[in-house]
């Protein structure tokens, strides 16, 4: 008896298109990084073009498909038309991070109500806008996730960044409720609150202690963010005791704490 060969059909691997908004930033580009020798085809948006061009051609060499600079200022863009753009460039979305931000400093912000405001714009309003703008497109499409990386500091308002910390708390906020609404559609949101990250944004900060990690550490967390899990993760995993202590400490307790 004779037998015949049964060929097992593969389905071909598709490559991640992935879009990085405030892709110059350390943790942004370290993320891309670990994306690149899968074979990702990745946008990435910013306003330094010639940084983009030396990142993708550094992803290119990591084994990305495609790397695509798109210079813009992710701040004062129309997120929806650009957004639209960008999807149709890489013909849909299976990713997106949204990785900009600014951190600003506490006194001169209480001093300059137009600093605040600009911070507020930058961090909120305009991210707000990227995330809703992507929360269309991936309810069209079902599937793909949106990752946004947040702040610990958007846990608690402290005396020392609350302005700051108010903007990472209402993104919070507002990427939970998108995830719960993408939730029964087959699509994901994630927001990513990292702690303190050793990063050129937090260079004028000095004594760095055993509780700063490297982009590269965040970028890990944000990978495996966009594997599964969520709604919310913190980065590294240790942030969210840390946090659950600062959250519920009694206020007597906590207005003694200069943190």
């Amino acid at each position: 008896m004779s037998g015949a060969s049964t060929e097992i059909a593969v389905a071909p691997v598709t490559p991640l298109r992935i879009i990085i908004l405030g892709a110059t930033s350390a943790i942004a580009e370290a993320t891309a990084r670990l994306w690149a020798p899968g074979g990702a085809r990745i946008l990435l948006a910013g306003r330094n073009e010639a940084r983009l061009n030396e990142i993708a051609s550094d992803l290119k060499a990591r084994g990305a498909a495609e790397a695509i600079d798109w210079p813009l200022d992710c701040a004062s863009a129309n997120a929806s038309a650009e957004l639209g753009k960008m999807v149709d460039r890489l013909g849909g979305l299976d990713i997106l991070l949204l990785a900009y931000g600014v951190l600003g400093e506490q006194a001169e912000l209480e001093r300059d109500p137009a600093a605040a405001a600009r911070l507020i714009t930058t961090n909120f309003s305009s991210a707000a806008a990227w995330c809703l703008a992507a929360t269309a497109v991936l309810e069209k499409q079902g599937a793909g996730t949106l990752l946004v990386i947040g702040s610990v500091a958007g846990d608690r308002g402290r005396r020392s960044n609350f302005i700051y910390g108010a903007t990472k708390g209402g993104l919070a906020l507002l990427v939970e409720g998108i995830a719960h609404k993408l939730a029964p559609l087959g699509a994901r949101a994630v927001i990513i609150k990292p702690g303190f990250v050793d990063t050129p944004m937090t260079a004028a900060i000095a004594n760095k202690g055993p509780l700063w990690a490297k982009p590269e550490a965040i970028a890990a967390s944000i990978v495996r963010a966009g594997e599964k899990g969520g709604p919310e993760i913190y980065a590294p995993g240790f942030w969210r005791g840390i946090m659950i202590v600062i959250r519920n400490l009694p206020v007597a307790i906590f207005n003694k704490i200069n943190i």
